[in-house]
């Protein structure tokens, strides 16, 4: 066991790079974004979030309300798609530590690796250290959040399932509590992968 800072990380005899699976990152089919438009005016009508005493009174009542509406109707469609875009990476990050894990099983310097002190079902974290370690950063996508959401979502519901305090408020503090708890399912130290000793490709599907 190698440790560096307050790292520890598995040691791997000899000096072979391993291949790991590609991750595969598909985009999911969602509505059209007229649809996801209109559900989220009802999703801000049910919730009451604005009334019509609460516009500008320089400007027509009717027109700044009906502004107003469609603003922050855009916001929970541009937040509900953030949501989507990192349910897909946690998709695709899941489905691809699922396929690492049958490499490892296959390959014999690995497959010591997989003891249940060093990596229980639930501590597969070490795989999403491994993508930071390699430097993956999606733009506008946090890989531990994308993990979360989707350890919390088997699919991704519509927009209308969601409150309106979900989008704008809990989404992000939800999905960093379920990756926190699935990590913390294990003792620590959690051992990490010596990110050199490891080749994979990313494909956008």
């Amino acid at each position: 066991m190698e440790i560096l800072g307050e790292r520890k990380f598995v040691e791997i005899p000899g000096e072979r790079r391993h291949e790991l699976p590609p991750l595969l990152v598909r985009a999911k089919a969602v509505q059209d974004l007229s649809t996801v438009m209109s559900l989220a005016g009802e999703i801000i009508g049910s919730e009451d979030l604005l009334t019509p005493q609460a516009v500008d009174e320089a400007v027509t009542a009717a027109d700044a309300f009906e502004r107003r509406r469609m603003d922050l109707a855009l916001n929970l469609v541009e937040r509900y798609f953030a949501f989507l875009n990192h349910w897909q990476w946690g998709d695709g990050i899941i489905e691809w530590i699922r396929q690492c894990e049958t490499t490892f099983d296959s390959t014999a310097v690995l497959r010591g690796l997989l003891r249940p002190d060093v990596w229980p079902h639930a501590g597969r974290s070490s795989f999403v250290l491994l993508l930071g370690d390699k430097g993956v950063h999606p733009e506008g996508v946090d890989l531990e959040k994308a993990v979360g959401t989707r350890l919390t979502f088997r699919q991704p519901p519509p927009i209308s399932c969601f409150s309106d305090q979900f989008l704008l408020l809990l989404n992000s503090s939800v999905a960093e509590s379920a990756y926190q708890t699935w990590l913390h399912m294990v003792p620590d130290p959690i051992s990490s992968l010596p990110p050199e000793r490891f080749n994979f490709q990313i494909y956008a599907m």
